[in-house]
C-alpha cells in the first residue's frame, strides 16, 4: 500500500497529558504522516506510510508502558496524580526504539512480507550478524514480524538496536520504491506452469535486482517497476 490510514485512541493518555500537547508533539516527530482533527472522544485519524504509522505506533506503546511504570512507582506515595505538562514527560523516537525484557535486550520490527522477502534476497547482510545478536521472523500472510534479540553478553546490547535501524531504514527505502507483478496460472496447463517457471529462471540472470518467488497458482515478481515490467514482458 502507498498509504494506510489507522485511527488513534490518544483518551488512554488524557490524564497524564494535555492531548492537544501531545498531538503536537507525535506532528512534529511523524511529518511523513498527515493527521485529522482530534475528536471529542480522544480520537484522531492518522494517514501516511506503513513504516511511518509502525513508527509512530512503537513510540505510543513505549510511552503509555513508561507511564504505566511509573504508576507502580508512586503508587505507594499518592493515589492521585497531577496532569502534567510535556516537558515533564518526552520521550525521543530514538528512544522508543530501545525496549528492554527480562531476558535481555529484544526488538521488534514489522514489516510486509514482499518488503521482507527483497530485503533478505538483495541485502541478506543486514540479517546475518555475530553470535551474541539472534534475528528470527514469524510470517502471517502479508504481515512478517521480526525478532532481533541479545543472545550474549549485555555490553553488546547496543548492536541489538543498530541492526533493527538497519532493517528499518532499508525497508523505508524499499517501501518507496517496490512493486509487484503476479502472473497468474488460473487456466494454464502443467506444462505450462513448467516453462513459466523455466523462462523466469533463464531470464533471471539479465535481471538481478527482480525477485521471483513461485508458488503453484502464480508467480510473484518483486522489484522496481520499471525492471518488473521489462522481465514481466520478457517472460
Amino acid at each position: 500500500f502507498s498509504s494506510v490510514t489507522s485511527v488513534l485512541n490518544m483518551s488512554i493518555f488524557k490524564d497524564q497529558f494535555v492531548l492537544e500537547d501531545l498531538i503536537q508533539e507525535l506532528k512534529k516527530k511523524s511529518t511523513a504522516l498527515s493527521f485529522g482533527p482530534l475528536q471529542s472522544n480522544g480520537h484522531i485519524s492518522v494517514q501516511g506510510s506503513f513504516p511511518a504509522i509502525k513508527l509512530l505506533r512503537d513510540f505510543l506503546l513505549l510511552k503509555a508502558k513508561s507511564l504505566s511504570e511509573e504508576d507502580k512507582k508512586e503508587e505507594s506515595q499518592s493515589h492521585q496524580r497531577p496532569r502534567r505538562r510535556l516537558q515533564q514527560h518526552r520521550l525521543t523516537m530514538k528512544t522508543s526504539n530501545s525496549v528492554h525484557d527480562a531476558d535481555g535486550e529484544k526488538q521488534v520490527v514489522v514489516l510486509d512480507t514482499d518488503t521482507y522477502h527483497y530485503m533478505k534476497y538483495l541485502f541478506p547482510r543486514i540479517f546475518v550478524v555475530n553470535g551474541d545478536v539472534v534475528v528470527s521472523d514469524i510470517t502471517d500472510g502479508d504481515i512478517t514480524t521480526v525478532y532481533i534479540e541479545n543472545a550474549g553478553s549485555r555490553s553488546d546490547a547496543g548492536q541489538v538496536l543498530r541492526v533493527k535501524e538497519k532493517i528499518e531504514n532499508q525497508s523505508i527505502k524499499l517501501h518507496e520504491v517496490l512493486r509487484k507483478e503476479k502472473i497468474y496460472f488460473e487456466e494454464h496447463t502443467r506444462d505450462e506452469r513448467r516453462r513459466y517457471k523455466l523462462a523466469c529462471k533463464s531470464l533471471k540472470p539479465y535481471y538481478p535486482s527482480v525477485l521471483v518467488i513461485p508458488y503453484d497458482t502464480h508467480i510473484d515478481i518483486i522489484g522496481d517497476a520499471q525492471e518488473i515490467f521489462d522481465f514481466t514482458k520478457d517472460v
